[in-house]
């Protein structure tokens, strides 16, 4: 019999799923007769950041799931997970469309080129790109000058038809619209629909200079702030430049800034973000030196017409690195969203869910389903089991895409989202981090001393859960050191 790599492939995930019917089967008598105990240095933790027992859930259990937990604390109790969701997106994605998955933008011309003009509109058709930053849009202009383009006499079309998605205002999950966590999924996703506003001191001037990143035509930016007083420290330098939103065409400043904090780099979200895409374009299109007769403005590609080429998004296995690392919300939007268009052709939020509910049965079977809302994270209304999450991480372990996804967490102590932790296993553990108001969650992987190595899941839902974080690196701790 010929071993290819789909063969291959199917026969480590029949394996996968067989082991975790096993698991499941006696997951009920393991949990009743796991240790229930808090290990004390993180009761202690919990009690200094007054959380009370009853507002975590917690649950340590050996990888294989051969044995009983070591921690099963309300392991059954539903909880709002924060951006630890992204563990049931990215896998779930890794898992059906495998890491090798891309995204393409296609780029169409409406006409001939003749003598560097091209004689129609430029057609641009996002496909739900997740990662087409600053860099690639720039590389995405230079391929059309590297044809021969260098005026287009007519306009540049921008297709967003792909995601049929409800309006979304930015100021309603925290009344912060200018976060970038905040924007909303966009078929074509330019940057993340944020600027970079870059900070520079001229102490010379007496200033600091400005700089925006993409240059987005019609804005009309702050160029030049007022440096704050000589023996000014940084603190918190954003405050002390006074955001002014006010007007949708600029981004402004009412404050000053301290020399002393040197070059800093702050991402903003700016008004009109439906407009964002074709300000961004246009404005580098004209930065490259590329001139525009008419305006960039949404459209529909003609039926018929071909595309030039092909803009190739990053494999997903590096999407997700990035959404997992770095808690990306809008890209695990993106990934989610993604999951229902390659199911059902309809790219919606209900089709995305149901997409990932079917994902779930077949591989976790009776397990009790999350609540995966945007997939992100980013919602009072997402919620799992600690058993649930645990089984599914188990799940991960066993699959075929266990390397992408287990590399694609923070490492404790090292990078990502957790290079501050001040656990004592530094390099130990591959963990996501997740945060909001009243939600903190800790989940992922942790390498015992011993050799073992455990799934980790930590919930608290309370209003002092931002509060948790030295319990959550206690309970790391005492998983290592098993």
């Amino acid at each position: 019999m010929l071993l290819t790599p789909t063969f291959l492939r199917k026969t480590l995930t029949a394996l996968g799923a067989s082991l975790l019917a096993l698991l499941a089967q006696t997951s009920h008598s393991q949990v009743q007769s796991a240790d229930t105990r808090i290990p004390a240095a993180v009761e202690t933790a919990l009690q200094r950041a007054k959380i009370p027992r009853e507002a975590v859930s917690l649950l340590v259990v050996n990888v294989d799931g051969k044995t009983a937990p070591s921690l099963a604390w309300r392991t059954q109790q539903p909880m709002n997970p924060a951006s630890v969701m992204k563990l049931v997106t990215t896998y779930a994605a890794l898992d059906q469309l495998g890491p090798a998955y891309v995204w393409r933008t296609p780029v169409y011309l409406g006409g001939p080129v003749v003598d560097g003009v091209l004689r129609g509109n430029l057609y641009i058709q996002g496909q739900g790109d997740p990662k087409l930053v600053l860099e690639r849009l720039w590389l995405m202009l230079r391929r059309l000058q590297g044809m021969g383009v260098k005026v287009i006499a007519g306009d540049i079309v921008l297709d967003r038809s792909a995601f049929q998605l409800p309006a979304h205002d930015a100021a309603g999950f925290d009344n912060e619209p200018w976060r970038p966590y905040n924007a909303s999924p966009d078929a074509l996703l330019i940057n993340y629909k944020a600027v970079a506003v870059n900070i520079a001191p001229d102490t010379g001037a007496g200033v600091a200079r400005i700089q925006y990143d993409p240059p987005m035509f019609g804005m009309d930016n702050q160029q030049t702030l007022a440096l704050a007083a000589p023996n000014s420290d940084c603190g918190d330098w954003r405050s002390k430049m006074q955001l002014d939103m006010a007007n949708p065409q600029r981004i402004a400043f009412n404050g000053s800034y301290p020399a002393s904090c040197g070059d800093k780099s702050w991402s903003i979200a700016p008004a009109q973000p439906e407009r964002f895409a074709a300000k961004a374009i246009e404005g580098m299109w004209r930065e490259l030196g590329g001139k525009l007769t008419g305006s960039a403005h949404d459209g529909s590609v003609p039926q018929g017409l071909q595309a030039a080429f092909q803009l190739e998004s990053p494999a997903l296995s590096e999407v997700v690195r990035d959404i997992n690392k770095y808690s990306n919300n809008i890209m695990a939007q993106h990934v989610l969203l993604t999951l229902g268009m390659q199911r059902t052709g309809v790219t919606n939020y209900e089709s995305a869910r149901q997409s990932l509910a079917q994902w779930w049965t077949a591989r976790l079977g009776n397990i009790e389903q999350p609540a995966v809302d945007n997939g992100a994270g980013l919602s009072r209304n997402a919620s799992i089991t600690a058993n649930g999450l645990g089984r599914m991480l188990q799940s991960a372990w066993v699959s075929p895409v266990m390397p992408e996804f287990v590399s694609s967490l923070p490492i404790v102590g090292v990078d990502g989202t957790l290079r501050r932790s001040r656990s004592k296993f530094a390099g130990s553990a591959h963990l996501k981090t997740g945060t909001l108001r009243d939600s903190t969650a800790l989940a992922g992987y942790v390498d015992g001393i011993s050799g073992q190595r455990y799934v980790l899941v930590a919930m608290a839902n309370h209003a002092n859960a931002a509060a948790a974080r030295a319990a959550w690196d206690a309970l790391v701790d005492w998983t290592a050191a098993q």
